[in-house]
């Protein structure tokens, strides 16, 4: 029985920009030891989770978000308010997620859906599309095919040699090709893609990479109907690695600590 290989051909950018990370990753590390502190690790996942929630639509501003994780009441949609909730207590949970462990996908998917849909936590039963706006840009596999494939997916992840920037990219662009709840999949995408990163280098737990994803969000979408015209995950790997390599950069090269709250 064969074993699952998601389809990518590694391109000289892809190679090159795992070069450029990885060096940027050093001057970051370093700028973390001389000046991080907690109230900026809050400002970058408050950042993170504004960007993430954004994307699917999500209209709460980096203060009121601010305002909910200082649990004071904000003036804004209780949907809204209740996915900012579940995003804070995911994130307050990320170290404990395993990016490999299937079950605690279903469990952070759980936590982070509560609320809002009644299969949180469980893969959907029905058909489903990945859409840009109001277009369908890719219709996502038979409901009855999810559990094989995310099956697959995780095995694949357990034992893929692709170097872990390019693993997570790849993850991520399978995981939204499969589409495996109901609702929540940006979300649940992005997270996991996180969670791989930073079991190899804990500084991704705290960099804004959907902050940038947000600003980008068409070329976002576009990467992924790229990928899967050309059945090659390289385009979207391509730009997710670009806005890795931009969020560092952002990070390392500026001085203000821009978009830090006044957590204390």
């Amino acid at each position: 029985m064969s074993r699952y290989e998601p389809p990518i051909q590694i391109s000289p950018k892809i190679l090159n920009l795992v070069a450029e990370i990885s060096e940027l990753l050093g001057r970051y590390a370093e700028r973390e030891r001389r000046a991080y502190s907690l109230r900026l690790r809050r400002a970058n996942q408050i950042r993170t989770i504004h960007g993430s929630l954004a994307i699917e639509g999500n209209s709460l501003s980096i203060d009121q978000i601010t305002t909910i994780l200082k649990g004071k009441p904000v003036i804004a949609p209780p949907r809204e308010v209740q996915e900012v909730k579940n995003a804070l207590a995911v994130y307050d949970n990320f170290h404990f997620y395993q990016p490999e462990k299937e079950s605690d996908l279903l469990a952070a998917h759980e936590v982070l859906m509560g609320g809002l849909m009644n299969e949180s936590g469980l893969y959907r039963s029905g058909g489903v599309g990945v859409m840009s706006g109001k277009e369908v840009i890719h219709m996502a596999p038979p409901a009855n095919q999810v559990p094989r494939l995310m099956k697959d997916l995780f095995n694949w992840l357990q034992r893929t040699e692709h170097h872990p920037l390019v693993a997570s990219a790849i993850f991520h662009y399978e995981f939204e090709f499969i589409h495996p709840f109901a609702d929540g999949n940006g979300r649940m995408g992005r997270l996991w893609q996180s969670l791989i990163l930073a079991k190899w280098n804990p500084l991704f737990a705290n960099l804004p990479i959907e902050s940038l994803v947000h600003a980008n969000q068409p070329e976002y979408y576009q990467a992924i109907a790229d990928s899967t015209a050309q059945t090659n995950s390289a385009p979207f790997v391509e730009f997710m690695l670009e806005m890795i390599s931009q969020t560092l950069k952002q990070q390392t090269v500026s001085e203000e600590q821009e978009g830090t709250q006044d957590l204390d």
